[in-house]
């Protein structure tokens, strides 16, 4: 778990301070840097899913997945949908917002959990950390994510502070659950929830140059359904089905 309280204290560290900063940022420049954020999320959520959804086999890139990301993201969003799933997390953010007087929190609060959360390098480094005690790629994403957090806390404000809390919960699961969880999240299906994550990613970035275009938080469950393809291609194989 030192990986993971590594991970946490450097989103509420990068957090405490982009909060600092946010006081001295005019309004203008908070609209431009949302702007930027978003192309950089953009990239970076494109990057992810093309590097998990295209191999090099004899120097020619080949795709492999599309099919399964179609399905994943429209029974994930169907399934998002049906529970309310965006709703309800807005709805109890805009709770907090409410008592608190915290401007933004529900935003803040979904847009950087989901930044933090999807992506190999939580799975893998957790795996390493809860299999070999080695938590080394989970404090290369502690850099990265603090850095990330002073840049979104300054912008969307106090709700990125908490984030550290699905943080924890996520990458603390995997990290226990490591011994069960190494055998199948692996190979294709590491790379197949990955393409499925860096997609919601996408649409983050893209919430960010077009507010409100995405409902991101009802997207979530697409991240499931290739662990449920898997398990029904094993169940078919037993029983002799392919």
């Amino acid at each position: 778990m030192l990986g993971t309280l590594v991970n946490c204290a450097a989103i509420i560290g990068g957090s405490l301070f982009g909060l600092l900063c946010r006081r001295g940022i005019k309004k203008n420049y908070t609209l431009s840097v949302n702007k930027a954020l978003g192309i950089a999320v953009v990239v970076i959520g494109l990057n992810g899913v093309i590097s998990n959804m295209f191999t090099i086999q004899n120097g020619v890139p080949v795709s492999s997945g599309e099919l399964l990301l179609v399905f994943s993201l429209v029974i994930g969003v169907l399934i998002g949908e049906w529970l309310r799933l965006d709703d309800r997390l807005n709805s109890l953010g805009g709770k907090i917002e409410h008592k608190f007087r915290l401007t933004g929190f529900s935003s803040g609060l979904v847009n950087a959990s989901l930044i933090f959360c999807v992506g190999a390098m939580s799975i893998i480094g957790s795996l390493n950390d809860g299999l070999r005690a080695d938590p080394s790629v989970l404090y290369i994403k502690s850099a990265l994510d603090c850095t990330a957090s002073v840049v979104l806390a300054a912008t969307l404000g106090a709700g990125v502070l908490f984030s550290f809390i699905p943080v924890l919960i996520y990458q603390g699961a995997i990290t226990l659950g490591a011994g069960a969880l190494s055998s199948v999240l692996q190979g294709p299906l590491l790379a197949e929830v990955c393409t499925a994550g860096y997609a919601v990613i996408l649409m983050i970035g893209l919430n960010f140059l077009f507010p409100k275009l995405f409902k991101t938080a009802n997207f979530l469950p697409a991240l499931l359904v290739p662990p449920l393809w898997h398990a029904l291609l094993y169940l078919a194989s037993l029983a002799g089905w392919r």
